[in-house]
């Protein structure tokens, strides 16, 4: 996928880094989980290398993350406290 955006560790757009592992958030590569079209344009559920699960909106205004969850803790595959 090629995104125009980046993200802070709640919202932002694609062109900044993963706050958790540095990665950028605009590269490959990363897991489509699941993607939904909607009246604005579409949804798409990623998980960062690291194990961050990140809603990406993309609509009018371009392509944005806004939310992101810890890493997923790789003993337990529960998300990190």
């Amino acid at each position: 996928m090629t995104s125009t955006t980046g993200s802070t560790r709640g919202t932002g757009t694609l062109g900044t880094t993963c706050p958790f592992c540095g990665w950028p958030d605009g590269a490959e590569p990363f897991r489509v989980v699941s993607r939904h079209l909607t009246g604005a344009g579409s949804t798409l559920w990623t998980r960062c290398g690291c194990g961050s699960l990140q809603v990406r909106v993309t609509d009018d205004r371009g392509t944005r993350i806004v939310s992101r969850s810890r890493p997923a803790d790789a003993g337990t595959g529960r998300a990190g406290h």
